[in-house]
């Protein structure tokens, strides 16, 4: 399988961090978090990487280089003015010249999500041509739970509530690409044509997922990776 890693962002709400480094090269345990998301593709199969980038792009080109040491393709898809994210993925999926399907994730994440088996309902899902990957929403607050009276009988630190967030993968077939803007976000624009069509499809994985997009994220992903190591 092909993959697009959207990895143009500046990242700002991790400044000073990310001054002079790309978001996703940020490292994590002595790894970029772009390193992460390779090993996890790889794992599931994924030949071909598409790095769409722009701000610092350099940096990712040094450090990935053709994607050898990794066992995987790697080419770039660089931006000389910002597209938009659905603006990008468009641009970077001119290098792929198959029309399988193909696996899109945003570069700022983290998961251990059984790629494979949302492969696998992405196909037993017809007519859906594109597959969103969903992750529980945590609050980030602790829940106050009160009685009939309005006495506190309890807290839940961060506790799952019953909604589901866009986890940033998807999978799409080749015709999504006609939905997708030259310039703009494919949420705001391409994903609510899909869904006013019947076209998407919800995959929910209970697999462990985090977005990476603050100091406190950085923290807790770096504190998560070094209970790996030690397991």
């Amino acid at each position: 399988m092909k993959a697009i890693i959207l990895a143009g962002g500046k990242g700002e709400r991790l400044s000073p961090f990310t001054n002079n480094c790309p978001k996703g090269m940020l490292k994590i345990e002595g790894k970029p978090i772009l390193e992460y998301q390779l090993q996890w593709l790889v794992k599931y199969g994924v030949t071909q990487v598409i790095f769409a980038c722009g701000y610092l792009n350099e940096v990712i080109k040094d450090y990935f280089g053709n994607g050898e040491r990794f066992s995987v393709e790697i080419e770039y898809s660089v931006e000389s003015e910002p597209l938009g994210r659905g603006g990008a993925v468009k641009k970077a999926w001119d290098k792929i010249l198959s029309d399988e399907a193909i696996i899109v994730t945003n570069g700022d994440i983290y998961t251990e999500m059984n790629l494979q088996n949302a492969i696998i309902a992405h196909k037993n899902n017809k007519p859906a041509i594109a597959t969103i990957c969903l992750f529980p929403y945590k609050s980030p607050y602790g829940i106050v739970r009160m009685d009939a009276n309005g006495f506190v009988d309890g807290f839940d630190e961060k506790r799952t509530l019953p909604y589901w967030v866009n986890g940033g993968i998807y999978i799409f077939e080749h015709e999504v690409k006609k939905y997708l803007p030259d310039r703009g976000d494919h949420e705001t624009t391409t994903f609510p044509q899909l869904a006013k069509e019947k076209l998407m499809f919800g995959y929910k994985s209970m697999d462990y997922w985090r977005g990476i997009d603050t100091v406190k994220d950085l923290n807790e992903f770096t504190c998560y990776t070094k209970i790996l190591s030690i397991r």
